[in-house]
């Protein structure tokens, strides 16, 4: 009993009458479950100490398990400072005190020991150790009950740390060894990120662990980056390599894995959401546990301050003072230290996520099929790409934060409730009424959201369409009219960004308030309750205030994130869960070949482009063929009759709805819009192949590209620009068709190859490549309307409105009711073809050296800048783009924004003064309290009115920048000349308007929002400092230049961050939309895998940028947070020196002292937060600042000096006088010296070889590129001096490519609404293609985006229907003929002898029969008229070049 009442001298019982004792406490659920803990430690380390092996664990698991038991030995060792210093300053502690608080040191320090065997992770994770840990937290809880009902603050704080400590380091063994079990037993977790290291020697034999722990922790990584930054324009090479685990391709495999998973369990309905959980949802729970720590932390600040208050209102003279000054500033640098780290964490896993749901969306487009990808427009797949992925990355913020905050704010209101009792309850009120008012907001947010999301898409597509096809609007004049209906768009989608920014600005002006209006319902109640105010309950309430301010007004913004995560999500996975394409194959089912040699073979096939299964109009209709190993077989038929769909339905294309498709052996797809590839000739010829210089050599040959190669300065690897556009359409095929050819795959499949190139090179083409050794051995199937091509053919199948009317040979076709499709034209036989092609004589090839006469071709070296490398700034964002962001926005708002924001923070500092006044005269009792609480009640009313002007001034001045920078951008590249589109890719251009122009709406307005609120704050802080603490005006000057310092040195790094940021960006986007074109040539060729690699490259660029962005930014803001905890503790400091009377001034009363010290805490976040925020606003203003690059291109010269009269051109008279168009300075003339005169009213032909100049005409005719000399004169007035849209609107024009939007057909045809229905279906009458429309639905009929609703021969049809309807003197047909057969093709000759009698038609045509008929026919080479004349008479003359080309195209 002596020995009890020796370590218990105050309660030597159990129980001391309000329950379990003290004493007992200690000794027993502490000092005895410390020495149980410790028994099995040891007892576990002697029978584990023989244990080796190499189990997996987590950089972050392993930074913890050491992590915690260091911060545990630390509150220990605090503890026992404070006993040693108590016993100093007489009061000895009691033995029970000691016996517990040395007993958990050594827990600690002997987990320390452990860390350093072979065996502590065996230890650590032993079953026995995890069941202990539970105990010992259950025996915890009646200490922490006693603890709290002393309500001593020190003493809660202190034990809810020790518990916190063990319960985080129980909750991590605890996984750990869950972890370790589940590993021997499932495979998932091999999806997990892990750092995988070997734990029986990385951290023994690893002499720099120390260190590299020490510059995980400081970010000493990014040093070398930051001072090559400030020196010098940052390079890719000089940024931070990836860790493994963030490789893109490592995380592509991660999150697909789980996707896979999640799909097998779920086929209906497989949730995105899940599979980000289970591959990323143990690191993300293992933060959690982080952040929990973290956000405790905060609350010390504020209870240090209450204590330090009370200590310098009672004027003690012991060191207490100087221990808790020093103590704010040591828990401000612990603080900071696990802020950067779960920041540092958590946005590394963010970049997983990121660069994961990238690479998935990329290999999603490449799998799914053409009509799986109907349900989704171009626009809304671009949008996944560029904002769906970044919202769903943004989940990981606010998944925590959901959580997070509330926590936050209960402890702040528990604090609060020790503070004031229960005054805090007017408080809490507030909030709790704030709560309805914010989710209502917050569902009508959502709304908007949902909706400015289909209004963005719709924009996005809109704006994709204006940029593909802007030559052939340019062309019509209706580039307003289109740049009309995306404003229309624009303007949708602004109405719901208004409704979204304006109910964000009241929820802004709800959140700014509430601190304010907190402080004052608090403390007026606390008085009006009969409490006295002093300066420690003040100001201690303020801090917690200030702690409130960041939860309360975060939760609204999480909770929308939330949404658009959710929405985010929900729309990726429906696009995710599409079924991917599946190739036809023969492998189930051999026997359903009636033969092994048969490669292709058709039963009873049904398909349409609809997923609609009970879709009434097939496209292919009970298709039943058999296509027989290694034969050529010629696909013919009328426009539209479903060639291309035959090939489509082959390659797995198209929606099988009955029948069987099977094919053997691999493919290779040319289709009739070839798609080539932004790159080098020889990158589009080998497509990810190997490169075979022998074979190489020989495909270019038999497909007429060396010559072109040949002239090009560089050669073979001279780049080609984004779709062919330096390329003309016939070595675009060409080009195609060498891809094919190279592949040497077993199945190929030509749509309509020949189409695009003249006579000479068709016929080249046929012999040289597609009959050629180089494909003889293979299955060629061939849609053409090519006479030559047919005849060669083994079989020829005959297509109709889908279904297959014919097969037979060449020979049987011309003798059966099917003849008209292969009729001979006018010149020759062909009946000779067949034999001389086999035969391969001479007299009938084509000469190797005639077709490769030089081509004008517009293809540059690698000096040359047909593509322009993006620009990127150097240096600081100029004051320039800040001055055209505030002009955007609008002068006067810009004004009363700062004015507001600047009275706001007045009145805001006026409330504090006024209480700091209030605590000090309070007691003297000059004034009663209602007068204290009217002018605090005035101060808040004029806070709360200047936060609703600023928010709403904000919120308009961001709206009125939007609108503005839309418009301006979208006019400036609509008036841009056709050469900058030629040189810049649509994937940079559409970088501006999507991703860009969103920042500009939405982050931008946000962050600048965020600037000026802490601009203002530590300008008010400041000001307050100076005015009430005197001696922080001596820190003013060197912390200043600290700051300065070190902010110059992050800020000069961080913009070239940024500017690599998004240039590294640009080729993601370009890529991606490269690929929504060509995705069924890819898939084809099997080409998958090559083009996810070339894109995980892109993205791989892109995550190098933004982690080492990331770092640079917590390198800057523990070293900020660092300079701030040194102001706090010094200003703590002073005011303790100036209560001991130490200094010559007076530092002021208890409330000054007071107000200055709650005002130094926020200084940590405050100055943290706003560089941050100044950075952040850099790298936004760098979308402002490529935008405005934009603003100074080259515009057309719209304006001319002439006015037209209403009828001209009145006969289409045309000169050409001594023309010379060069398309670049740095490439040869397209045709140089060019005179020659079209009569009025006359029908001329343009031929000529690929490259020769005839498409250049029509260049120079509507004046699309500048002529570099001479002049061109129509019905006497040269064109030059003719307002620009008012002379292309004057020309009607059938492009080389046909172009139909989204839209009605009536649109698509009249989209002025000037003509009746009876002229459009009159126009369509005179096309043939009337009965098509009707059977389709009318004019009426809703259109697909690219006009894939109709093939290409009948787009073509309807584009000249288009041309048609227009009443002008002059028409120009481009190849309008190319891709029709051969009895529509003879109908429209007629139609356009008869219909344009009296017009001057200008016709560029490869098939001579088309421009026999004409009055006249040009021939061009090398961009020089050679011969021109009656193309009758020239036919009679065999030495004449027309003669020579009308006998190749007979051939």
């Amino acid at each position: 009993m002596e020995f009890v009442k020796l370590i218990c001298p105050t309660s030597p019982y159990i129980w001391d009458g309000n329950g379990i004792s003290r004493c007992i406490n200690d000794i027993v659920l502490g000092f005895g479950s410390s020495i149980i803990t410790l028994v099995i430690i040891v007892v576990l380390v002697i029978s584990e100490r023989t244990t080796r092996g190499r189990r997996k664990i987590y950089l972050y698991e392993k930074v913890f398990l050491l992590l915690l038991p260091v911060i545990g030995a630390c509150i220990a060792c605090f503890d026992i400072t404070m006993l040693l210093n108590n016993t100093r300053n007489g009061h000895p502690a009691l033995y029970h005190e000691w016996l517990l608080r040395c007993s958990q040191l050594i827990v600690w320090a002997t987990i320390l020991i452990v860390s350093r065997f072979d065996c502590w992770l065996f230890v650590l994770s032993n079953r026995v150790l995890c069941f202990w840990w539970i105990i010992k937290l259950l025996l915890a809880i009646p200490v922490l009950q006693a603890t709290f009902s002393s309500m001593e603050v020190f003493s809660c704080i202190n034990e809810s740390l020790i518990v916190s400590a063990d319960v985080l380091f129980g909750v991590l063994i605890y996984i750990i060894r869950m972890k370790q079990a589940s590993r021997r037993n499932s495979s998932m977790e091999e999806s997990l990120i892990s750092c995988e290291t070997d734990m029986d020697d990385h951290f023994r034999s690893n002499p720099g662990v120390l260190a590299n722990f020490w510059n995980i922790m400081t970010f000493k990584s990014i040093n070398p980056v930051m001072e090559h930054g400030a020196k010098k324009q940052l390079d890719f090479n000089d940024l931070l390599q990836l860790p493994t685990d963030m490789d893109p391709l490592f995380c592509h495999d991660s999150l697909l894995n789980c996707w896979e998973d999640q799909t097998r369990h779920d086929c209906s309905h497989p949730s995105l959401f899940w599979t980000i959980c289970y591959a990323y949802g143990w690191p993300y729970m293992c933060l959690g546990l982080l952040k929990v720590l973290n956000d405790c932390l905060g609350f010390a600040g504020p209870l240090l301050l209450n204590l330090l208050i009370k200590y310098l209102q009672e004027g003690s003279g012991n060191f207490d003072g100087y221990f808790l000054a020093i103590s704010l500033g040591l828990t401000s640098i612990l603080k900071s230290f696990l802020d950067t780290q779960y920041t540092f964490w958590l946005s590394k896993l963010k970049l997983k996520l990121r660069s994961g749901l990238m690479t998935i969306i990329f290999r999603k487009c490449l799998h799914v099929s053409l009509a799986n990808k109907t349900r989704f427009s171009e626009g809304e797949i671009q949008t996944f790409m560029s904002v769906d992925a970044d919202r769903t990355v943004n989940m990981c913020n606010s998944f925590h934060d959901m959580w997070s905050l509330p926590v936050q704010i209960g402890i702040a209101l528990y604090l609060l409730y020790t503070q004031v009792q229960f005054a805090f309850v007017a408080g809490i009120t507030i909030t709790i009424l704030l709560i309805p008012v914010n989710k209502w907001i917050a569902e009508m947010i959502a709304s908007a959201t949902k909706n400015m999301m289909e209004q963005k898409d719709e924009r996005v597509r809109r704006t994709g369409e204006l940029l593909t096809y802007i030559r052939t609007l340019k062309m019509y004049g209706w580039e307003l009219l289109f740049s009309g209906w995306l404003m229309k768009t624009r303007s949708l989608e602004v109405k719901y960004l208004s409704t979204r920014k304006y109910l964000d600005a009241w929820c802004v002006f709800f959140w700014a308030t509430t601190p304010t209006l907190f402080s004052l319902f608090t403390f007026g109640l606390y008085v009006i309750m009969g409490n006295q105010l002093d300066a420690a309950t003040v100001f201690t309430c303020l801090a917690l205030f200030n702690n409130l301010i960041s939860p309360l007004n975060s939760f609204p913004w999480v909770i929308n994130g939330l949404i658009d995560a959710v929405i985010s999500t929900r729309r990726l996975s429906k696009f995710l869960s599409c079924v991917e394409h599946e190739p036809s194959s023969s492998t189930k089912e051999r026997y359903n070949f009636t033969d092994e040699e048969m490669d292709i073979v058709m039963k009873d096939a049904c398909c349409t482009w609809s997923l609609d299964q009970e879709v009434k109009e097939l496209i292919l209709d009970h298709v039943n063929l058999a296509i027989p190993k290694g034969s050529l077989v010629a696909v013919i038929g009328e426009v539209g009759s479903g060639k291309s769909s035959l090939l489509n339905s082959v390659l797995g294309e198209m929606n099988l709805i009955k029948g069987s498709i099977y094919s053997k052996g691999s493919v290779a797809y040319v289709p009739q819009i070839p798609w080539i590839l932004s790159g080098t000739f020889r990158d589009n010829v080998i497509f990810g192949k190997d490169y075979d210089p022998i074979r190489y050599s020989a495909v270019l040959g038999a497909c007429a590209l060396d010559t072109d190669i040949s002239l090009t300065v560089g050669g073979d690897m001279a780049y080609i620009g984004e779709k062919g556009v330096n390329l003309s359409g016939g070595q675009r095929a060409r080009l195609a068709l060498a891809r094919a050819v190279y592949h040497g795959s077993e199945l190929i499949m030509l749509d309509d190859v020949l189409s695009a190139v003249d006579a000479h090179v068709a016929s080249w083409i046929l012999s040289n490549a597609i009959l050629s050794p180089l494909m003889d051995q293979k299955t060629r199937i061939l849609c053409t309307h090519n006479i030559q091509a047919i005849f060669a053919a083994d079989t020829v199948v005959i297509m109709d409105k889908g279904q297959v009317k014919w097969v037979g040979s060449p020979t049987d076709c011309s003798n059966s009711s099917y003849a008209s499709f292969v009729k001979t034209e006018e010149l020759n036989t062909s009946s000779e073809t067949k034999p001389q092609v086999e035969t391969g004589d001479t007299s009938m090839e084509v000469p190797e050296d005639d077709v490769a006469e030089s081509e004008v071709i517009n293809i540059m070296d690698p000096t040359d800048d047909i593509i322009k490398v993006e620009e990127r700034k150097e240096g600081r964002v100029e004051t320039t783009v800040y001055m055209s962001y505030a002009a955007f926005s609008g002068w006067y708002i810009t004004a009363i924004t700062c004015l507001s924001a600047l009275l706001m923070q007045a009145s805001r500092n006026g409330n504090d003064l006024w209480l700091s006044y209030w605590v000090d005269t309070a007691a003297l009792e000059n004034h009663p309290t209602s007068f204290y609480l009217v002018v605090l009640c005035i101060f808040c009313s004029a806070n709360s009115f200047l936060t609703l002007v600023r928010a709403f001034s904000f919120a308009y001045g961001g709206l009125h920048a939007a609108i503005h920078v839309h418009n301006n951008l979208l006019k400036k590249l609509v008036d841009a000349p056709i050469a900058f589109f030629d040189q810049t890719p649509s994937g940079r251009i559409l970088n501006r308007l999507s991703s860009d122009l969103y920042t500009i709406d939405d982050s931008l307005p946000f962050i600048l929002n965020i600037l000026l609120a802490n601009f203002v704050g530590l300008l008010g802080i400041a000001i307050i400092l100076s005015f009430v603490q005197v001696m922080f005006l001596l820190l003013i000057l060197p912390s200043w230049y600290v700051y300065s310092k070190v902010q110059f040195y992050y800020r000069s790094t961080s913009r070239e961050l940024r500017r690599l940021d998004s240039v590294s960006r640009s080729p993601i986007y370009a890529s991606f939309s490269e690929i929504l074109d060509g995705s069924s040539t890819i898939r084809a060729f099997k080409s998958e895998d090559y083009f996810l690699s070339r894109f995980i490259d892109h993205v791989q660029m892109y995550q190098k940028t933004s982690y080492s962005e990331t770092i640079a930014s917590l390198w800057l803001s523990l070293r900020l947070q660092f300079l701030a905890a040194f102001v706090v503790s010094y200003i703590a400091v002073m005011a303790v020196f100036g209560s001991n009377g130490y200094l010559p001034i007076n530092l002021g009363t208890p409330g000054l002292v007071g107000l200055a010290l709650s005002y130094a805490a926020p200084v940590v976040s405050l100055l943290g937060n706003f560089l941050t925020s100044f950075t952040e606003t850099e790298k936004e203003l760098v979308s402002v600042e490529r935008v405005l690059q934009y603003m100074d291109i080259p515009q057309e010269e719209l304006e001319g000096n002439m006015s037209l009269d209403a009828t001209w051109p009145f006969k289409g008279h045309i000169e050409f006088h001594h023309v010379t168009l060069r398309y670049m300075p740095s490439l040869p003339p397209a045709f140089r010296d060019l005179s020659f005169t079209i009569a009025g009213g006359t029908q001329v032909g343009i031929v000529g070889r690929t490259g020769a100049g005839k498409s250049s005409i029509l260049n120079a005719l509507f004046r699309l590129n500048p002529i570099c000399a001479g002049n061109i004169i129509v019905d006497g007035i040269n064109i030059a001096d003719i307002s620009l849209r008012d002379l292309r609107s004057r020309f009607a024009v059938v492009p080389q490519t046909p172009f139909l939007f989204k839209g009605t057909i009536r649109d698509n045809l009249d989209p002025f609404n000037i003509h009746e229905d009876l002229n459009i279906w009159k126009a369509l009458e005179k096309c043939h293609i009337e009965e098509e429309v009707r059977a389709a639905g009318g004019l009426d009929m809703q259109i697909k985006e690219s006009g894939t609703s109709f093939s290409v021969g009948q787009r073509q049809l309807l584009c000249l229907a288009r041309a048609f309807l227009k009443s002008t003197k002059v028409l120009c047909l481009d190849e309008c003929t190319a891709n029709i057969d051969t009895q529509t093709a003879s109908k429209l000759k007629d139609a356009i002898s008869s219909e344009c009698r009296g017009l001057t038609v200008i016709t560029i045509a490869h098939r001579i029969s088309t421009i026999l008929h004409m009055d006249n026919v040009l021939i061009l080479d090398q961009g020089i008229l050679v011969e021109q004349g009656n193309p009758q008479i020239l036919l009679k003359d065999e030495s004449s070049r027309f003669w020579s080309f009308a006998k190749a195209s007979s051939m």
